[in-house]
């Protein structure tokens, strides 16, 4: 079974490769994708976002990193027949969000979502706030 893991992944965190580490242990294959948040502004090109993710994924045999920036993810879903998106959350705040997005995917096009709870130890930790530590110098364990 295909399975999704999209996301801006600006940057990417260590929440992100334990959850694509994870994934790739329950999926025969996993296609983790950089896409667009139109809520969220892009610091990172998107071409150093997947030389990141790529790196995130040495050693994963059956992870492959793409990016889909035109359209949306149940249009990628199709074009790929993939059926299963992933989403790591962190919490209630997380799962508020992305249950109305995982229902209109399933509406829309029959994907399913399949959610994994962050790592406790890095589930404080969000690209916004890798983002800020690094702009003063510091940078979370």
């Amino acid at each position: 079974m295909r399975a999704l893991f999209p996301g801006s992944f600006d940057p990417v965190t260590q929440g992100h490769q334990d959850v694509l580490r994870r994934a790739a242990l329950l999926f025969d294959e996993v296609v983790v994708c950089v896409m667009v948040n139109p809520n969220k502004t892009g610091r990172s090109p998107i071409t150093e976002r997947l030389d990141r993710l790529r790196a995130a994924a040495t050693g994963l045999s059956n992870v492959t990193v793409d990016s889909h920036t035109g359209g949306l993810l149940v249009d990628y879903c199709r074009q790929k027949g993939i059926d299963v998106v992933i989403r790591g959350v962190r919490g209630a705040s997380d799962l508020d969000h992305e249950i109305p997005m995982a229902r209109m995917n399933h509406e829309l096009a029959g994907v399913e979502t399949f959610f994994i709870a962050a790592d406790p130890a890095l589930a404080h930790i969000s690209s916004t706030l890798v983002t800020t530590m690094g702009q003063h110098g510091r940078v979370p364990e």
